[in-house]
C-alpha cells in the first residue's frame, strides 16, 4: 500500500481593508508635501496645527456633501446638484437669520427669528431638492446625469432670484455659532458616523448596495428600488442643505455663487476613498479619508505657493486617475 504525500495547501493572503490602503495613500502624500515643505520652503508642512485646522475646516463642507454622495454613487447614481443647493439654501436659510438692527433683507418681517427656523427651512429646502432628483431618476427613468444637471441650474438660479443677485449677511449671532470654530468638523463627524453606521448595518445600507449592485435582482427580491431611490436622492439634498447652512453660518453671509464646483469635490472625494462609480461599492470610512487627502493636496499646493489653476488640474487628473484604477480592480475581480 502507497501513501502519498499530501502537500499542505498554502492558505490564500488576507487582503487589507481597502480604507488602510486608502489611508497609506493619505500618510504618503503628507510625507512628500513635509519633504518639499523643507526643500523648497525651509518650513515643515504638518508641524503646523494652525494650518491643519484650517486645511481641516475648509474640507469639512466638502465631506457633509461627499458623504450623500457617496451613497448616491453606491446606488450607481450621480448628483452633480450638490453645490448648487448649498448656493440655495444658503441665501434662503440666511434670509431666516438676520438680526433686525442691521438687516437689510428683502423680507425685513423674517428677522430675529430662532435660530431652529433657518435650520429647517434650509434642511427642508435640500431634502426637497434631493426627493426632486430621486422622485425624477426613479419614476421617469432619465439619467442620473441629467436629472441632478437639470437641479444644478435651477437651484443655482433660484439663490440668484430670491434676492435678485444681492447677498445675505448680518446673522443672528446663534446662527453664526453653527460655523464657529471647530463646529463644522463636529458637524462632518457625526454626520459621517451616522451614516457609515446606516450603511454597515442597516437595512438602509443592504438596499442601497443591493441596488447598486444589480437593480434588477434587488427588485425580484423584493426591495422597492423606486422608493429607496428617491430616499437616497433626498438624503443627499438635505446633507447639501446642511453644508450650506454650515457655510453661511461660517462665513456670516450668503451669495449665490457659493458652492461652486463643489459636487465635484465631493465626487473626487469619494472615488478617491474607493467608491466606485459602477455602483455597489463603498464605504463612509473611506470617503472621509479621501476627503482629508483632497484637502491635504489643496493646502500642500497653497504651502508650497503654487498658482490655483495648476491645482485644479491637479484635481482633475486625480479623478480620472482614481477612475481607471476603479475600472483596473474591476476587471480584476470579473477574472477571479
Amino acid at each position: 500500500m502507497v501513501i502519498e504525500q499530501i502537500e499542505p495547501v498554502a492558505k490564500p493572503r488576507r487582503k487589507l481593508p481597502q480604507e488602510l490602503n486608502i489611508l497609506s495613500v493619505l500618510i504618503g502624500v503628507a510625507l512628500i508635501f513635509e519633504v518639499l515643505g523643507w526643500v523648497l520652503n525651509g518650513q515643515s508642512f504638518l508641524l503646523n496645527p494652525q494650518r491643519l485646522t484650517i486645511m481641516i475646516l475648509q474640507v469639512s463642507v466638502v465631506g457633509i456633501i461627499a458623504v450623500g454622495v457617496t451613497q448616491v454613487i453606491v446606488t450607481g447614481g450621480i448628483d452633480l446638484s450638490s453645490g448648487s443647493i448649498v448656493a440655495m439654501t444658503a441665501m434662503i436659510a440666511m434670509s431666516f437669520a438676520q438680526t433686525s438692527e442691521y438687516s437689510r433683507a428683502i423680507y425685513p418681517a423674517l428677522t430675529d427669528m430662532p435660530v431652529i427656523v433657518p435650520l429647517f427651512v434650509g434642511l427642508g429646502l435640500g431634502l426637497l431638492a434631493g426627493a426632486i432628483n430621486g422622485a425624477l431618476i426613479a419614476m421617469t427613468g432619465i439619467p442620473p446625469f441629467i436629472a441632478t444637471l437639470g437641479m444644478m441650474v435651477a437651484a443655482r438660479g433660484i439663490a440668484k432670484w430670491y434676492t435678485k443677485g444681492q447677498p445675505v449677511s448680518f446673522p443672528t449671532e446663534s446662527f453664526a455659532t453653527i460655523g464657529d470654530g471647530i463646529w463644522p468638523v463636529v458637524i462632518f463627524l457625526i454626520v459621517a458616523l451616522i451614516f457609515h453606521l446606516a450603511l454597515r448595518y442597516t437595512r438602509y445600507g443592504k438596499f442601497t448596495y443591493a441596488i447598486g449592485a444589480n437593480p434588477q435582482a434587488a427588485r425580484v427580491s423584493g426591495i422597492n428600488v423606486q422608493s429607496h431611490l428617491i430616499k437616497v436622492y433626498a438624503i443627499a439634498g438635505l446633507l447639501s442643505g446642511l453644508a450650506g447652512i454650515v457655510t453661511a453660518a461660517r462665513a456670516e453671509t450668503a451669495q449665490a455663487g457659493m458652492g461652486m464646483m463643489y459636487e465635484l469635490d465631493a465626487i473626487a472625494a469619494a472615488v478617491i476613498g474607493g467608491t466606485s462609480l459602477s455602483g455597489g461599492q463603498g464605504r463612509i470610512l473611506g470617503t472621509v479619508i479621501g476627503t482629508l487627502i483632497l484637502g491635504l493636496m489643496m493646502s500642500g499646493f497653497t504651502f508650497l505657493r503654487i498658482d490655483a489653476y495648476y491645482q485644479e488640474i491637479v484635481k482633475g487628473t486625480i479623478i480620472v486617475a482614481a477612475v481607471i484604477a476603479d475600472v483596473y480592480r474591476q476587471k480584476k475581480r470579473a477574472k477571479t
